[in-house]
C-alpha cells in the first residue's frame, strides 16, 4: 500500500487541527472523506484539503457513509460519547480506526470495543499522543534498562486549566460542558495513564486489579462564570448552571504486580499545564515536572529548593544513550506544531502499522482498560470512594502477551 485512504470523522477543534497540522503533512496519506454533524465544519475541512492537495473529498454528516466509501482507515475525533460506537462500527466494516482519547460511560462500551475487534480481526489504535511524548519515552527507556530498579509507584495528572473551554461549550459547540454538568468522574484519564501503563506492561504480563476515586466539591467553574459575565450574555443557560464534576479527582489504581498508580484530574481551577508523569522505583525516580532523575547514591538534600536546583533538567544528560531517534533527530518544524511534535510521531506510527500490517502499539485492550477508568471512577465516587474491580478485557491472555513499546526504544 503506497498511500493510505483516510476518512476524518469529527472536525471540531482537535479533528480539524490534526488534519491541518499533522495528517496533511504526510505524503503517503490521502484524506478522501470528511464528516462532522455540523455541515459548516465539513465545508471548511473540504476547502482546506482542496487548497493543500487539489482534491475535493467526499463530504457527509453521517459517519456510516464514510465507512462505506472505500477508506482504509478513519481518524475519529468526535465528541466523547460517540467514540466507541464509531470505532466499533469501523472495525465491523473492516476499516481500521484511529480513535482519539476519551473515557468510557459504561463498562459495556469497553466490551463492545473488544468484541468488535476480536470478531472482525480489524486492528484499532487509540491515538494517545502522550505515549509518544519525549519525557515519557525517555523515562520508559531508562526504566526498561533498569536504572530505576523495580517500579513501585507511578503518578500522573491531567493538570490543564480548561475553564474557558468548558464554559464556552454551547458557544463553541464543544462536548465538555455537558459532561461537566452531568458527570462526576475521572473523565480524561489516558494522557497520564497511558504512558504509565506502558511502563508497567499492563495487558502484557500485568493488569489493573482495582480502583478507588474521590472527588472534591465543584466550585471552580461557578466562580469562573461569575467572574466573566460576558459568557452569560452569549449563553444565558450558564447563569443557572450547576456542575457535577468535582474540581479535583484523585484515583488510585492497584496493579496485579503490586504497583500503585495515582491519577489526578485537575481542569477547573487556575493552574499551569503539567502531566506530572512520575516513576518511583527501588533504585531511583523520574519526575516530568522538573525533568529530573534521582538515582540511588545521588546526594539527597533536605532543602527542597536546593534539591530541585541540583536536579532540574538533569534528565537531559541521559538523552544521548536512551532517547529514541524519533525525538533525538526531530526537526524544529515538527516541534513547532501539534503538541510539540508528539502528534506527528504518533500519526507516523499509525500510518506505518496500517501499511505494514503490524501490531498497533496502543491496541484494543489498552483502549478498553484505560477508558474503563472513567466508568469505574464514577461508580467509586458515587459510592463514597468504594473500591471497584477492573475487568480483564483480555480474558486471561494478558498473562502470556509479550511487552510492546509504542516505538522501538533504545
Amino acid at each position: 500500500m503506497e498511500k493510505v485512504k483516510l476518512g476524518v470523522i469529527g472536525l471540531g477543534k482537535r479533528g480539524y487541527s490534526m488534519m491541518r497540522d499533522v495528517i496533511l503533512c504526510f505524503d503517503d496519506v490521502d484524506v478522501v472523506a470528511v464528516c462532522d454533524e455540523y455541515p459548516d465544519r465539513v465545508e471548511k475541512a473540504a476547502a482546506l484539503i482542496k487548497e493543500k492537495r487539489g482534491i475535493t473529498p467526499f463530504c457527509t454528516t453521517d459517519y456510516r457513509e464514510v465507512l462505506s466509501f472505500g477508506v482504509d482507515a478513519v481518524y475519529i475525533a468526535t465528541a466523547w460519547e460517540s467514540h466507541t460506537e464509531i470505532a466499533a462500527a469501523a472495525m465491523r466494516r473492516g476499516v481500521i480506526p484511529g480513535v482519539e482519547v476519551a473515557g468510557a460511560y459504561t463498562i459495556e462500551e469497553c466490551y463492545d470495543l473488544v468484541r468488535a475487534n476480536e470478531e472482525s480481526g480489524t486492528r484499532i489504535m487509540m491515538m494517545e499522543n502522550c505515549c509518544f511524548g519525549k519525557e515519557e519515552l525517555l523515562a520508559t527507556a531508562m526504566a526498561r534498562a533498569g536504572l530505576f530498579g523495580e517500579i513501585v509507584y507511578c503518578h500522573g495528572s491531567y493538570g490543564h486549566d480548561l475553564r474557558s473551554e468548558v464554559a464556552k461549550g454551547n458557544i463553541d459547540r464543544h462536548y465538555r460542558l455537558r459532561n461537566y454538568i452531568s458527570r462526576n468522574c475521572e473523565n480524561y484519564p489516558t494522557h497520564e495513564l497511558g504512558p504509565i501503563a506502558k511502563v508497567l506492561n499492563i495487558n502484557r504480563g500485568n493488569r489493573f486489579v482495582s480502583l478507588v476515586s474521590v472527588a472534591s466539591k465543584a466550585a471552580g467553574l461557578k466562580q469562573y462564570i461569575a467572574d466573566h459575565p460576558e459568557l452569560c450574555e452569549k449563553d444565558p443557560t450558564l447563569a443557572d448552571a450547576t456542575f457535577a464534576q468535582g474540581d479535583i479527582v484523585n484515583t488510585i489504581i492497584t496493579c496485579e504486580g503490586g504497583e500503585q498508580i495515582l491519577l489526578r484530574l485537575d481542569t477547573t481551577l487556575p493552574r499551569s499545564y503539567d502531566r506530572e508523569f512520575t516513576l518511583r522505583g527501588t533504585k531511583g525516580s523520574f519526575s516530568q515536572t522538573t525533568n529530573s532523575v534521582f538515582l540511588d547514591g545521588d546526594r539527597e538534600y533536605w532543602n527542597p529548593t536546593r534539591c530541585i536546583a541540583n536536579t532540574m533538567n538533569n534528565a537531559e544528560k541521559y538523552e544521548e544513550e536512551y532517547l529514541c531517534d524519533e525525538w533525538k533527530f526531530i526537526t524544529d518544524e515538527a516541534r513547532a506544531v501539534s503538541h510539540g511534535g508528539m502528534d506527528g510521531i504518533m500519526f507516523r506510527v499509525f500510518l506505518d502499522r496500517i501499511k505494514d500490517g503490524g501490531e498497533m502499539p496502543v491496541d484494543v485492550y489498552d483502549a478498553a482498560s484505560w477508558m474503563a477508568v472513567t466508568a469505574l471512577s464514577a461508580r467509586s465516587i458515587e459510592m463514597g470512594g468504594a473500591p471497584q474491580s477492573f475487568p480483564d478485557f483480555t480474558s486471561g491472555k494478558y498473562v502470556s502477551r509479550p511487552p510492546l513499546d509504542v516505538i522501538k526504544l533504545k
